[in-house]
């Protein structure tokens, strides 16, 4: 409910903004898009021709191609025609060494660092040490911005300079699209149920969960595929951790820590109406490697963090935002793993009252078929990206399907990424890469 109240409320507010007229006012900010990559040579280009098309008064592209294996750099050279470039820059933040910096002579807007490979935050690093403009936005390099989505992203920094410390915007999935000319030309449902499941729950995540937390004032993930920040306050929280599993979670936790100790207010927004279209994987071994390491980040950084827990120095992040992740997130797959385990036990026993337990079961689909059901309302609400009935139809199905297993099987691979943070797991878990359809192709 509170979801849709925000959803409702940011339509009358929009309804009076012309963003033609943002985009002129001088007032708006510059901003650097950093883009950190590694091993993308299957998607890089098309989402870097979407961030040179973005619709935005004055911005720059910096793409940190982060020691890859693949043609990432080459395909980068030949198709901006990069040319080495002696840049000066401030080393604020220490990084891998770097190995080049190039500009693009058919984009002034584009920079491309290369360096030693270093992971994710140690490239946010390096792309923030060569940046000119005060505000960055952090974007993926398999990610497709839509043309507005800056504009639409950084209104909060225009409404309120003083506090607005950081925002974020909706992650699509771009499975089942067709892009061109770096812009989503047609949106589609994927044929792959894996990744159909994945949309609902993207809905699900972005237009309920944060949503509703950003009302509550207690927003404590921005998405690392597209959120925007100050740039000074990220410096001086010491910018990206190179050793947190997910860097993103854990600067936006220690920008808020860094606000209370200064004494400072500040607001971190959820935008529902800028979207990123990202690309999601289409089988249960790469998504359960992505999961497990989602999840064991979550518990690294509610453990590193656990001194903010319940104390009022850090208001609504300490008092209810992190002990909410800490109980629904962190603990939530064991509680159900251990209904799963407990319900199997009674039927092992026969101590099952089969009426209840299917009247139970029944309900327990409803209800999440009833919540997909409301997230797509609420997309339909904001963004309309789903105009074909069958379209609605396919993800109604699939909001009952999940109940089925795809629920059960995710509770099992967060709790199995719990243990991996006990057993000190290293690695990222590598994605496979298709890459965005083209337009004329079936995706």
């Amino acid at each position: 409910m509170l979801s849709l109240a925000g959803i409702l409320r940011y339509r009358r507010l929009v309804t009076f903004v012309r963003f033609g007229e943002i985009f002129r006012m001088p007032i708006v900010r510059p901003v650097s898009v950093i883009v950190p990559a590694y091993n993308e040579e299957a998607g890089i280009i098309e989402s870097v021709r979407s961030l040179l098309a973005l619709r935005y008064p004055v911005f720059e592209v910096v793409v940190v191609n982060d020691g890859s294996t693949d043609a990432t750099l080459a395909r980068l050279a030949e198709a901006f025609g990069l040319q080495p470039s002696r840049t000066v820059f401030r080393r604020v933040l220490s990084t891998k060494p770097l190995r080049g910096i190039y500009r693009s002579a058919l984009h002034p807007r584009l920079r491309v660092v290369d360096k030693a490979n270093g992971g994710k935050a140690d490239a946010m690093n390096a792309g923030l040490n060569v940046s000119r403009y005060p505000l960055f936005c952090a974007v993926d390099s398999d990610s497709v911005l839509e043309r507005d989505a800056l504009l639409k992203v950084v209104r909060p920094f225009l409404e309120d300079p003083e506090r607005t410390i950081g925002a974020g915007g909706v992650i699509r999935l771009s499975n089942g699209c067709a892009v061109r000319d770096g812009q989503v030309a047609r949106v589609g449902i994927p044929g792959n149920w894996i990744a159909r499941f994945q949309v609902l729950e993207y809905l699900r995540a972005f237009l309920g969960g944060r949503l509703g937390m950003s009302m509550l004032r207690s927003t404590l993930i921005v998405s690392g595929a597209f959120g925007i920040f100050r740039k000074d306050i990220a410096l001086a929280c010491g910018g990206y951790r190179a050793d947190s599993i997910t860097e993103d979670l854990d600067l936006v936790v220690r920008m808020q820590k860094h606000m209370h100790d200064q004494g400072q207010a500040y607001r971190i927004p959820f935008i529902p109406d800028p979207i990123c279209w990202t690309e999601a994987p289409e089988s249960l071994r790469v998504l359960s490697r992505q999961r497990r390491r989602w999840h064991r980040g979550l518990v690294e950084t509610l453990v590193r963090h656990r001194g903010m827990v319940f104390k009022p120095r850090y208001g609504v992040a300490g008092l209810f935002a992190l002990p909410f992740y800490a109980v629904f997130e962190m603990a939530g797959p064991f509680i159900e793993c251990l209904g799963y385990a407990l319900f199997a036990g009674h039927i092992l026993f026969g101590r099952v009252d089969y009426a209840f337990a299917a009247t139970f079961f029944f309900a327990a689909v409803f209800y999440g078929t009833f919540v997909s059901l409301l997230a797509i309302l609420l997309e339909e609400l904001s963004s309309f990206r789903y105009p074909r009935p069958r379209d609605i139809l396919v993800l109604t199905a699939a909001g009952v399907v999940e109940n089925l297993f795809y629920r059960q099987y995710l509770a099992l691979v967060r709790a199995w990424g719990f243990v991996d943070y006990l057993r000190r797991k290293p690695g990222w878990g590598a994605m496979e890469k298709r890459g965005f359809a083209k337009a004329g192709q079936t995706p």
